[in-house]
């Protein structure tokens, strides 16, 4: 947010400077305005001070929009490694967390349904394979989820080989969907004869059916049904 303010204060500095600078080109090319500029020192003196100014200020300028720029880059590569997971590019625990801290001082509305999913062969793979191989599963995994989830809601790697899905305006149908998308994608992929095959249990809960009012009791029935 502050630093939207910054860059919007930056663009007023930078119309202002606009302005000013056409005022003085539009002043110059007035004939008389020009011989009395240049007929008289001062007046001279004074409008070149005036043009160092409005150069500097330029230069000024272009400076500070740089810094914004690196500012914003360093805020989001910050992000990402605060947000993100990196071996599965996903949203990670921490995000989990924050979403759902955002329904812990409130009842949880009939319509979130949420998914637990487990990679339930990743063990498997790095054991017989190694632990490049199970990130590269994860990885793969992560974006199948990403890729389902994209037009449902939200959907991140919850530790170790566990991921969670959370959707709002949430019925069975839009869950259905989801869990179905996933299906498809994971065939898909095992059907690659180079690929490592993914396999996976999923668990799911629907608020509007248990009228929980702590959203940490949805996904614990989720996370339940997984191994049912």
């Amino acid at each position: 947010m502050q630093m939207k303010k910054l860059s919007l204060l930056k663009m007023i500095q930078l119309t202002v400077l606009v302005i000013l600078t056409l005022v003085s080109i539009c002043l110059l090319l007035n004939s008389d305005i020009k011989q009395y500029i240049f007929s008289n020192m001062a007046a001279t003196i004074l409008f070149a001070v005036v043009w160092i100014i409005l150069i500097a200020s330029f230069i000024f300028l272009l400076m500070d929009f740089n810094v914004i720029s690196e500012m914003k880059l360093n805020y989001h590569n910050l992000y990402q490694v605060a947000y993100s997971d990196p071996l599965s590019g996903i949203p990670n625990r921490f995000s989990c967390d924050v979403l759902i801290e955002k329904y812990i001082d409130q009842d949880l509305p009939d319509s979130v349904g949420c998914a637990v999913l487990d990679l339930t062969n990743l063990p498997e793979i790095n054991s017989e394979y190694n632990h490049a191989a199970g990130n590269k599963l994860l990885s793969e995994f992560s974006t199948l989820l990403s890729s389902a989830a994209a037009n449902h809601g939200f959907v991140g790697r919850n530790g170790g080989n566990k991921f969670l899905a959370i959707f709002e305006d949430c019925d069975q149908a839009k869950l259905n969907n989801f869990l179905e998308s996933v299906e498809r994608k994971v065939e898909r992929h095992n059907a690659s004869p180079k690929a490592l095959p993914i396999e996976y249990k999923a668990g799911f809960a629907l608020n509007s059916e248990e009228e929980f009012l702590q959203i940490t009791r949805l996904i614990a029935l989720a996370n339940q049904r997984v191994y049912e």
